[in-house]
């Protein structure tokens, strides 16, 4: 993905929770393992997830087991497909949330730049943030090996905490413009604390109104 042009703002959005109304990722795997497959995965699992939840257990290895377990030789091209399919659902459906999504295109509208820095894999985030005019989904992405198939490893970790800001950074390139970053959970906190105005996304509460101008941020 290309860079934002030099001094343009940037709105940087997570996903689920955020963008989305709940969570996409566990759905997605539904769609492309089956449920049976899913629950079976999720049920062996289920000591590091209570672990994970008490704050026991290394959230990044959690993931990266099960999606081993899930995904692993699953093809590539496949994968892409089905990343592809649900990007559109996503886009039809009542999944997205309609104050977040209006304020993104609302940063459009004045000629910035969105992107979605995410948790959530790549492979639909990327077609959904095409999708919706986008610039970038900056967010988690799977391994593929010299055989055209997923290992299931995240491919540079869990796009989350810190790791968030390491690749908003990254697409920076070097640039420093005002950003606005908004996000739903202790994630997010990283990102928030990046940008120029940080907004924490809840239910039901109205998001605080979008400044008139920007050059009070620079």
């Amino acid at each position: 993905m290309p860079p934002a042009h030099h001094g343009t703002p940037v709105a940087a959005f997570d996903f689920d929770g955020t963008l989305s109304r709940r969570d996409t990722f566990v759905p997605f795997l539904q769609h492309v393992c089956g449920a049976q497959r899913l629950y079976r995965a999720l049920f062996r699992s289920g000591p590091a997830l209570s672990r994970m939840a008490m704050g026991r257990a290394d959230r990044d290895a959690v993931k990266d087991a099960l999606l081993v377990r899930l995904l692993a030789g699953h093809p590539a091209e496949a994968l892409a497909e089905a990343g592809t399919a649900y990007a559109e659902f996503l886009r039809g459906s009542d999944r997205l949330r309609p104050d977040t999504l209006a304020r993104a295109e609302d940063h459009l509208r004045r000629g910035h730049r969105v992107v979605v820095v995410s948790a959530s894999p790549a492979v639909y985030l990327e077609p959904l943030a095409a999708r919706l005019g986008f610039d970038a989904a900056l967010a988690t992405r799977l391994e593929v090996d010299q055989g055209g198939r997923v290992t299931g490893r995240m491919l540079g970790g869990n796009c989350r905490g810190p790791e968030k800001v390491t690749r908003l950074d990254a697409w920076l390139d070097g640039d420093d413009p005002p950003v606005f970053a908004y996000g739903d959970s202790a994630g997010d906190r990283e990102l928030l604390d990046r940008a120029h105005v940080g907004v924490r996304v809840r239910p039901r509460v109205p998001l605080p109104p979008l400044p008139d101008g920007d050059d009070h941020l620079v």
